[in-house]
């Protein structure tokens, strides 16, 4: 490993080290506003962060390594490792009397925008460290786009975007300058929660309140400052604002862009898009029916749990209007599907991806062909653009890699002493970073708090895997990786 390839990414995670610190003043202010003593907490964080990182870019700095995928491996690591650990130190720090092991899970499951949570009584929590898990689920969301969109194309890894890139024939890039494309990203992930915020406020919500879940939902990370999460507000008109914003929040940021800014109407017209909405559509209308005839509920309301519950499990955001667990074997079971599945190629959600279904649908359907009339010539299609083999073998191996890890993920937890239950649905929405699992432990009524120490750091370990497409984390246990 070249010495300055090293030097650079860590310079990197410095200057993010040092915006984290900065950020970290925010809830010292919301706290001393609030009359809470965890003020200081905040501020000795910061002093505390800031001066660790600044003195890592004063060691680090000097002429930049020639960016490569090498460095851009360990730059995004590193990135995520650094927001990690240093979020967890306000909340080990502060009045909640968290463990490392707590605090470093709640932190890992902020900036992956995974959402479960080891915190109880969040209703009568210091409402810094409300607002410092929302903030940290807001930036991960930043994060995670401009990884899917701007450096994961470049490490091949990035499957959907890679491909939309090099298929300059059919797509385009919404700008052509890499910094018009940022700003523009920016202010329509600002301008959203904004819009959200005052949308939840309008029907109810107080403003600290509205202010923290409508970041929570715009990162679809689902930290929510209730217990009961959206169960608390009992509201259908907030239930409906929830839904719009965290389906807008699944669907790509590319998408969005270039229909704000340049009326681009056929963008919609994404084949993931359109596979996006109707799992979504059809998984509502499937529980909503349920819901009906299993507890007599009007279908005007069971379609409204329905929509808001399916679509925070398909955008991996992780919010509850009530414990659909309750709602009968078939719902559980829907709902443990659509754990798996995810939003779209872009955005802030976790999950497989709805890109990866319908390459492998139009895979299948390709080979079902070939088998049919061997002799004729069957491309495999993503809407009007050819899918070559690369990128179909490259769906594929993170298919079986995702299928593998969470089966191994589920065995680990299983070690620790708990239920096959717990075991499978834990890995699976930690991976998919959704949040809530099945069962009456980790559940959607439920926490993670009861869990074993061992067991946080597995599921922090699968959070992680799940929000950085898992080869970026597996590339750095290759030792090809680190010969020169």
């Amino acid at each position: 490993m070249n010495g300055q390839t090293l030097r650079s990414a860590i310079f990197i995670a410095a200057i993010c080290g040092l915006y984290l610190a900065t950020a970290m003043l925010i809830p010292a202010m919301v706290d001393l506003y609030y009359g809470s003593a965890d003020w200081q907490v905040f501020a000795l964080s910061a002093f505390f962060i800031g001066g660790v990182s600044l003195a890592a870019a004063m060691a680090t700095r000097g002429h930049p390594a020639q960016f490569s995928k090498r460095l851009g491996f360990l730059v995004v690591n590193l990135l995520w490792l650094t927001l990690s650990v240093a979020g967890a130190v306000p909340l080990y720090l502060s009045s909640l009397d968290l463990n490392m092991a707590d605090a470093l899970f709640e932190s890992v499951s902020a900036v992956t925008t995974t959402g479960s949570t080891v915190i109880a009584g969040l209703d009568s929590a210091p409402p810094g460290i409300l607002m410092w898990r929302s903030l940290l689920q807001w930036m991960g969301g930043i994060g995670i786009v401009a990884l899917g969109l701007l450096v994961l194309p470049f490490l091949r890894v990035g499957g959907f975007s890679y491909f939309k890139m090099e298929s300059s024939d059919t797509a385009e890039k919404p700008f052509a300058r890499f910094a018009v494309f940022v700003r523009a990203f920016v202010a329509i992930y600002i301008g959203l929660t904004a819009l959200c915020a005052v949308c939840y406020g309008a029907f109810g919500m107080g403003i600290f309140d509205a202010v923290n879940h409508a970041m929570t939902t715009l990162a679809t990370g689902g930290f929510s400052t209730r217990d009961a999460s959206f169960g608390a507000f009992n509201s259908v008109p907030l239930l409906w604002t929830g839904t719009i914003f965290m389906t807008i929040a699944g669907l790509p940021f590319s998408v969005l862009i270039l229909f704000v800014a340049r009326g681009r109407y056929d963008a919609l017209k994404d084949p993931q898009i359109i596979a996006y909405g109707l799992i979504i559509l059809v998984a509502a209308l499937a529980v909503a029916v349920s819901l009906r005839l299993g507890t007599g509920e009007s279908f005007g309301m069971a379609l409204t749990h329905a929509a808001f519950n399916v679509s925070s499990l398909v955008t991996t955001t992780g919010y509850a209007s009530s414990d659909y667990t309750l709602w009968g074997p078939l719902v559980i079971m829907i709902a443990f599907f659509l754990t798996f599945i995810g939003g779209c190629s872009g955005s802030t959600a976790g999950g497989m991806k709805a890109y990866r279904l319908v390459i492998i649908a139009n895979t299948v359907r390709a080979g079902i062909r070939r088998l049919i009339y061997p002799n004729g010539i069957h491309n495999v299609r993503y809407g009007t653009m050819t899918v070559d083999a690369d990128m179909q073998r490259s769906v594929f191996l993170f298919v079986l890699a995702y299928l593998f890890i969470w089966a191994a993920g589920a065995m680990a937890l299983a070690a620790t002493g708990l239920d096959i239950e717990t075991a499978l649905s834990g890995s699976i929405t930690a991976l998919a970073n959704v949040g809530p699992g099945i069962g009456p432990i980790i559940g959607p009524a439920g926490n993670f708090s009861s869990l074993g120490d061992p067991a946080k750091l597995i599921l922090a370990l699968l959070m992680l895997l799940g929000r950085l497409e898992i080869m970026v984390v597996l590339v750095l246990f290759t030792p090809l990786f680190w010969r020169d």
